[in-house]
């Protein structure tokens, strides 16, 4: 298998920690994005760097970067006019312009690479619309649009891509399934009849990096127990 330089912003936990398992196990070397607390997780083909994608500053990519993946995010969900203008351009600026600015960083060195592939996340709130999600709605469209956009411009040689997960077990997601009750009406939701894990969303990253998907770029990858498209 050949080995690529794969850069997770926002890897040190969720889905961004189990993709960066992944891909060590699978031979890669992986430079790895934190934001405040220090990682334990250590691998002779890991690397971790501090970086906050509210606060910029460059990052020390190598010089061939195969792969990016952005995972920084967040779930707010309550009723619009209970958020201020200031919440939404705060969401933007960490979902969106924080994923430019690190595109714009990265672009040098992903244009050195063979194939190179970028990876951003949206959300299945997107094309549902659900209530209470105004706020991630409206970042997670825009990195729909970023996603179509950039892979046009940098084809043939940078594929962009996003995926579109619903409802993961992850830190993001605690407050959601913090009981029992709530884990199993969450489940009952999707055809699938459970919530993501991590890793569902990690396995379709994964691919979206490697060999087997050089001829899939401009896609929103719904990964997403069957929701967005399933009624059962």
């Amino acid at each position: 298998m050949e080995t690529k330089n794969i850069a997770i912003i926002g890897a040190s936990k969720g889905i961004g920690f189990a993709l960066a398992k992944q891909l060590l196990h699978e031979g890669h070397i992986v430079l790895a994005t934190y934001s405040q607390t220090s990682p334990t997780y250590e691998h002779p083909n890991l690397k971790w760097v501090q970086f906050d994608a509210m606060n910029p500053t460059p990052i020390a990519f190598p010089e061939i970067v195969d792969g990016l993946v952005y995972c920084p995010g967040t779930i707010s969900l309550k009723p619009f006019n209970r958020f201020s203008s200031a919440d939404f351009e705060a969401d933007y600026r960490l979902q969106v312009v924080g994923a430019i600015q690190t595109i714009q960083q990265a672009l040098p060195f992903l244009k050195k690479s063979e194939q190179a592939s970028v990876i951003l996340f949206s959300t299945v709130a997107v094309q549902q619309g659900l209530p209470f999600h105004s706020l991630v709605s409206t970042s997670k469209g825009a990195i729909e649009g970023l996603t179509r956009a950039l892979a046009a411009e940098f084809s043939p040689k940078i594929r962009v891509n996003a995926i579109a997960p619903s409802l993961t077990h992850t830190p993001l997601a605690e407050n959601l399934l913090n009981s029992d009750a709530k884990k199993e009406a969450n489940a009952a939701r999707h055809p699938l009849k459970r919530v993501g894990e991590p890793e569902d969303i990690a396995a379709m990253a994964a691919f979206l990096l490697g060999n087997n998907a050089t001829w899939i770029t401009g896609q929103i990858m719904h990964v997403d127990g069957g929701i967005s498209s399933l009624r059962v």
